[in-house]
Protein backbone atom coordinates (compact mmCIF):
# COMPACT_ATOMS: atom_id res chain seq x y z
CA UNK A 1 0.00 0.00 0.00
CA UNK A 2 1.33 3.39 -0.99
CA UNK A 3 0.28 6.35 1.09
CA UNK A 4 0.44 9.60 -0.79
CA UNK A 5 1.16 12.57 1.37
CA UNK A 6 -0.49 15.82 0.41
CA UNK A 7 1.34 18.94 -0.54
CA UNK A 8 3.30 20.65 2.24
CA UNK A 9 1.22 23.03 4.34
CA UNK A 10 1.38 26.60 3.08
CA UNK A 11 -0.29 29.14 5.33
CA UNK A 12 -3.01 31.37 3.91
CA UNK A 13 -2.12 34.26 6.23
CA UNK A 14 1.17 35.80 7.32
CA UNK A 15 2.03 38.45 9.87
CA UNK A 16 4.67 40.90 8.65
CA UNK A 17 6.26 42.78 11.55
CA UNK A 18 9.43 43.86 13.29
CA UNK A 19 11.19 40.89 14.89
CA UNK A 20 10.45 41.49 18.57
CA UNK A 21 11.27 38.13 20.14
CA UNK A 22 14.41 36.01 20.32
CA UNK A 23 12.83 33.15 18.32
CA UNK A 24 11.87 35.57 15.53
CA UNK A 25 15.43 36.94 15.36
CA UNK A 26 16.87 33.40 15.39
CA UNK A 27 14.44 32.38 12.64
CA UNK A 28 15.41 35.38 10.52
CA UNK A 29 19.12 34.57 10.92
CA UNK A 30 18.54 30.91 10.05
CA UNK A 31 16.51 31.85 6.96
CA UNK A 32 19.21 34.25 5.78
CA UNK A 33 21.85 31.52 6.18
CA UNK A 34 19.67 29.07 4.25
CA UNK A 35 19.10 31.50 1.36
CA UNK A 36 22.35 33.44 1.10
CA UNK A 37 24.88 30.81 2.25
CA UNK A 38 23.44 27.42 1.40
CA UNK A 39 21.16 28.12 -1.57
CA UNK A 40 22.94 30.99 -3.32
CA UNK A 41 26.49 30.46 -2.04
CA UNK A 42 27.06 34.21 -1.62
CA UNK A 43 28.67 33.80 1.81
CA UNK A 44 30.59 31.00 3.50
CA UNK A 45 28.88 29.80 6.67
CA UNK A 46 27.16 33.02 7.79
CA UNK A 47 26.02 36.27 6.18
CA UNK A 48 26.06 38.40 9.34
CA UNK A 49 28.04 41.64 9.18
CA UNK A 50 28.49 44.87 11.15
CA UNK A 51 25.14 46.20 9.90
CA UNK A 52 23.37 43.52 11.94
CA UNK A 53 24.53 45.31 15.10
CA UNK A 54 22.44 48.38 14.22
CA UNK A 55 19.78 46.99 11.88
CA UNK A 56 16.12 46.40 12.65
CA UNK A 57 15.09 42.91 11.50
CA UNK A 58 11.65 42.44 9.96
CA UNK A 59 9.98 39.04 9.60
CA UNK A 60 7.09 37.39 7.81
CA UNK A 61 5.54 34.76 10.08
CA UNK A 62 3.35 31.99 8.73
CA UNK A 63 0.20 31.75 10.81
CA UNK A 64 -1.42 28.52 11.90
CA UNK A 65 -4.82 29.79 12.95
CA UNK A 66 -3.90 32.79 15.09
CA UNK A 67 -0.53 31.45 16.25
CA UNK A 68 2.77 32.26 14.57
CA UNK A 69 4.27 29.05 13.21
CA UNK A 70 7.60 29.90 11.54
CA UNK A 71 9.72 32.71 10.10
CA UNK A 72 9.28 32.38 6.32
CA UNK A 73 10.54 35.80 5.21
CA UNK A 74 12.90 38.47 6.44
CA UNK A 75 14.60 41.75 5.60
CA UNK A 76 16.62 44.22 7.67
CA UNK A 77 16.67 48.02 7.66
CA UNK A 78 19.07 50.56 9.08
CA UNK A 79 19.67 54.29 9.06
CA UNK A 80 23.12 54.93 7.56
CA UNK A 81 22.96 58.66 8.24
CA UNK A 82 20.14 60.98 9.29
CA UNK A 83 17.27 60.50 6.84
CA UNK A 84 19.11 57.93 4.67
CA UNK A 85 17.82 54.38 5.21
CA UNK A 86 18.88 51.10 3.61
CA UNK A 87 17.14 47.78 3.28
CA UNK A 88 19.11 44.58 2.83
CA UNK A 89 19.11 40.78 3.07
CA UNK A 90 15.56 40.29 1.78
CA UNK A 91 14.87 36.55 1.88
CA UNK A 92 11.78 34.36 1.53
CA UNK A 93 11.81 30.64 2.31
CA UNK A 94 11.85 28.56 -0.86
CA UNK A 95 8.50 26.87 -0.19
CA UNK A 96 6.81 30.26 0.30
CA UNK A 97 8.10 32.18 -2.72
CA UNK A 98 5.06 31.33 -4.82
CA UNK A 99 2.76 32.90 -2.21
CA UNK A 100 3.04 36.09 -4.23
CA UNK A 101 2.81 38.59 -1.41
CA UNK A 102 5.65 38.03 1.04
CA UNK A 103 8.51 39.82 -0.68
CA UNK A 104 6.32 42.81 -1.53
CA UNK A 105 4.88 42.91 2.01
CA UNK A 106 8.34 42.82 3.60
CA UNK A 107 9.46 45.64 1.30
CA UNK A 108 6.32 47.65 2.11
CA UNK A 109 6.85 47.40 5.88
CA UNK A 110 10.58 48.11 5.55
CA UNK A 111 10.09 51.34 3.61
CA UNK A 112 6.89 52.56 5.32
CA UNK A 113 8.26 52.00 8.84
CA UNK A 114 11.53 53.77 7.96
CA UNK A 115 9.44 56.59 6.48
CA UNK A 116 7.67 56.88 9.84
CA UNK A 117 11.08 57.03 11.53
CA UNK A 118 12.23 59.98 9.41
CA UNK A 119 13.48 58.47 6.16
CA UNK A 120 13.75 60.99 3.37
CA UNK A 121 15.58 58.50 1.14
CA UNK A 122 15.44 54.68 1.12
CA UNK A 123 17.94 52.60 -0.86
CA UNK A 124 18.77 48.94 -1.43
CA UNK A 125 21.18 46.83 -3.42
CA UNK A 126 18.92 44.37 -5.24
CA UNK A 127 20.05 41.24 -7.09
CA UNK A 128 19.35 41.75 -10.79
CA UNK A 129 16.75 38.96 -11.00
CA UNK A 130 14.69 40.74 -8.30
CA UNK A 131 14.84 44.25 -9.82
CA UNK A 132 11.55 43.85 -11.75
CA UNK A 133 9.67 43.19 -8.48
CA UNK A 134 11.09 46.37 -6.98
CA UNK A 135 10.28 48.35 -10.13
CA UNK A 136 6.64 47.22 -9.87
CA UNK A 137 6.73 48.49 -6.28
CA UNK A 138 7.79 52.01 -7.33
CA UNK A 139 11.55 51.74 -7.07
CA UNK A 140 14.01 52.99 -9.67
CA UNK A 141 17.49 51.82 -10.55
CA UNK A 142 20.21 54.38 -9.88
CA UNK A 143 23.08 52.23 -11.17
CA UNK A 144 24.31 48.64 -11.39
CA UNK A 145 27.19 47.42 -9.23
CA UNK A 146 28.94 44.12 -8.61
CA UNK A 147 28.50 42.80 -5.06
CA UNK A 148 29.62 39.38 -3.87
CA UNK A 149 30.42 38.45 -7.47
CA UNK A 150 26.92 39.19 -8.79
CA UNK A 151 25.27 42.19 -10.45
CA UNK A 152 23.04 44.24 -8.15
CA UNK A 153 20.87 47.25 -8.88
CA UNK A 154 21.34 50.14 -6.48
CA UNK A 155 17.71 51.19 -6.22
CA UNK A 156 15.70 53.94 -4.55
CA UNK A 157 12.12 53.71 -3.31
CA UNK A 158 9.60 56.40 -4.21
CA UNK A 159 8.49 57.35 -0.69
CA UNK A 160 5.26 58.86 -2.03
CA UNK A 161 4.02 55.28 -2.48
CA UNK A 162 4.94 54.27 1.10
CA UNK A 163 2.98 56.31 3.64
CA UNK A 164 4.50 56.23 7.14
CA UNK A 165 3.53 53.10 9.09
CA UNK A 166 3.74 53.72 12.82
CA UNK A 167 2.97 50.30 14.34
CA UNK A 168 5.65 47.99 12.90
CA UNK A 169 5.96 45.93 16.10
CA UNK A 170 2.42 44.66 15.48
CA UNK A 171 2.77 44.87 11.69
CA UNK A 172 -0.02 43.75 9.38
CA UNK A 173 -1.48 40.62 7.80
CA UNK A 174 -0.49 39.52 4.32
CA UNK A 175 -2.72 37.01 2.56
CA UNK A 176 -1.59 34.29 0.17
CA UNK A 177 -2.66 35.11 -3.37
CA UNK A 178 -5.11 32.65 -4.90
CA UNK A 179 -3.49 30.08 -7.15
Amino acid sequence: MIIELGKPFIASEYQVKYATTAWERRGAAALRRAVFCEEQGLFAGDDRDAIDEIATPIVALSLLGIAADAVVGTVRIHEAEPGLWWGSRLAVAEGHRKVGALGASLIRLAVASAHARGAIRFLAHVQSQNAPLFQRLHWRTLDIVDLHGRPHHRMQADLDFYPPFRTPDAGFLALRKAA
